[in-house]
């Protein structure tokens, strides 16, 4: 405040009590000079190049940074409630990576060929990206992110029933379609509840929570099926019911900004999908998201052909790989502040085309396994920075709304990504 001291007449020097009362921790009432307590105006005019100068501090606020700045700092809890959200949102993803090693032991007691099995990878991204509009325009339009939770969990539930119980694969496929679309509710809301936190952390904490859940799928869906059998690895997403609990409370007790903001008409959303920032964002998102999947898929296949392991061993060595690079994701989203949104991006997309030529083309078990934790490091980091991104320039009545679409972009990625990487290795064999 010293810096507008000797500019001040007499008269506003009678009000300097009430200025440094206003150092005082309170809510931001959008009178105070800049530099303390942003504003969410200010700071969306200053992520969109409407501020003067301080480049780093834009990029800050659309890229979660390392120190969030002021007025924007993490809520009290939001440590523990970014951590309960990655458990929400984890085992979904685990549902799409789980079944990788185990679908040539479903393909034999199905009495498939292995590409048809595929199948049961391909339709729980389909149904990921297709639950998360749905539930987003029902439950989510008339009971919020509780309404989400609960239709979603009820989804996962019916899905991992009819999973365990059908006799053939057309049903198998359809289970997993119908616990995918619950999956993607509770992604979707995770997501969104994390939302609130506007310095960026939490939704980092879902990202990484989610890319771990996908990494750590491999490992476990290979495991399960060697202990109960190929459909255990097929209804992985159950393991999000247990925090199904707590986040009801965290969602019923903290409506999210987009719940509390006034509602607007209905319609495509023209004014998001004309959006720069946000298709930009989506698009990248959808790339980054793509390869990882694809090599989700291929990468454990590669190493087993390589080295003759076994579908445990070779789990186990993948989703260390995966993991560490999803874990890594961290650094990168501290970074992204020095970075600046052009480069950040710039080494998203360099990256994850690195991973996908070294992983499908080196002939070394561990340039195989770099590849795909590198994939893993900046699809994890990519999906948590560029949700910000995505947000940045819109109102906050449409966030909710566009943070579902960005998700949607992802999911199609998981959807595409084995089923692309399927389709190569029969016409080129690069798997084998």
């Amino acid at each position: 405040m010293s810096l507008f001291t000797g500019r001040r007449s007499a008269p506003s020097a009678g009000r300097r009590p009430a200025v440094s009362a206003g150092r005082r921790p309170a809510p931001f009432t959008g009178r105070r000079s800049a530099g303390r307590g942003r504003s969410p105006l200010l700071e969306q005019s200053r992520e969109l190049g409407g501020g003067r100068a301080q480049t780093d501090h834009r990029a800050a606020d659309a890229y979660a940074p390392q120190a969030p700045p002021r007025g924007a700092a993490p809520a009290p809890g939001a440590a523990k409630a970014g951590l309960l959200l990655a458990a929400l949102a984890a085992p979904a993803a685990m549902g799409v990576s789980g079944p990788s090693l185990a679908l040539p032991d479903a393909a034999r007691a199905l009495a498939v060929a292995p590409t048809q099995a595929a199948w049961l990878m391909t339709a729980f991204g389909l149904g990921m990206a297709i639950g998360t509009p749905l539930l987003s325009a029902t439950a989510g339009r008339r009971h919020g992110a509780v309404g989400v939770i609960r239709a979603a969990a009820v989804l996962v539930a019916a899905g991992a029933l009819l999973v365990l119980l059908a006799p053939n694969l057309p049903l198998a496929i359809a289970g997993r379609a119908l616990e995918a679309a619950g999956a993607a509710g509770l992604n979707v809301a995770a997501f969104q509840l994390a939302g609130r936190d506007r310095s960026g952390r939490t939704p980092g904490l879902v990202a990484i929570g989610s890319a771990a859940g996908g990494t750590v799928g491999l490992f476990a869906g290979a495991a399960v099926a060697g202990a109960f059998g190929w459909r255990g690895a097929l209804v992985l997403p159950l393991l999000s019911l247990l925090s199904l609990r707590p986040a009801l409370r965290l969602a019923d007790g903290h409506p999210s900004q987009d719940q509390l903001a006034p509602r607007t008409p209905g319609g495509l959303p023209l004014d998001i999908l004309r959006d720069r920032r946000f298709l930009t964002a989506a698009a990248l998102m959808l790339a980054l998201s793509t390869v990882n999947f694809a090599l989700l898929y291929a990468a454990p296949r590669r190493v087993a052909a390589l080295t003759g392991w076994g579908a445990v061993e070779t789990g186990a060595v993948a989703s260390v790989a995966a993991l560490a690079g999803a874990l890594l994701s961290w650094q990168l989203v501290r970074a992204a502040p020095r970075l600046g949104p052009a480069r950040l991006k710039a080494v998203l997309a360099l990256g994850s085309t690195a991973a996908l030529v070294l992983a499908v083309t080196a002939p070394w078990p561990a340039a195989v396994l770099l590849g795909s934790g590198t994939s893993a490091l900046v699809t994890a980091g990519g999906q948590g920075l560029l949700t910000g991104a995505a947000t940045g320039s819109l109102p906050a009545a449409r966030h909710g709304l566009a943070i579902g679409l960005f998700n949607l972009a992802f999911l199609i990625g998981v959807a595409v990504g084995p089923a692309l990487a399927a389709f190569a290795d029969q016409t080129v064999q690069f798997i084998y």
